[in-house]
């Protein structure tokens, strides 16, 4: 069993950035590869980014592209999404989730474990 809490979230005006956290329990973190998603009132969930346990290789939505960056710090058993140039379409509840296995996936269902959300919300 593995509880992911998100931290991080908030209101800023475009164009300025926010990193979200995510913390895991367990002793097992660096076995997940952890996902961020994201859900805009009115659609559904999407992918955001993604990263293996090692931490080695990522994914990156093409919408977050050369503004949102995966990391994560298995001695703190937390995953970063660091989100830079904010705009208001990125506004959205976020989520980080857990993946049991070595690849990096970017299906919702394909996710073991789900954090509560954050809310962020960029204005214009």
């Amino acid at each position: 069993q593995v509880q992911l809490v998100e931290s991080g979230g908030g209101l800023v005006q475009a164009g300025g950035s926010l990193r979200l956290s995510c913390a895991a329990s367990g002793r097992t973190f660096s076995m997940y590869a952890m996902g961020w998603f994201r859900q805009a009132p009115g659609k559904e969930r999407a992918f955001v980014a993604a990263i293996s346990g090692s931490g080695g290789s990522t994914y990156v939505a093409d919408s977050v592209k050369g503004r949102f960056t995966i990391s994560r710090d298995n001695a703190k058993n937390t995953v970063y999404l660091q989100m830079n140039s904010l705009k208001p379409e990125d506004t959205a509840v976020y989520y980080c989730a857990a993946d049991f296995t070595v690849v990096v996936r970017t299906r919702d269902y394909e996710y073991d474990y789900w954090g509560q959300g954050t809310q962020v919300t960029v204005s214009s």
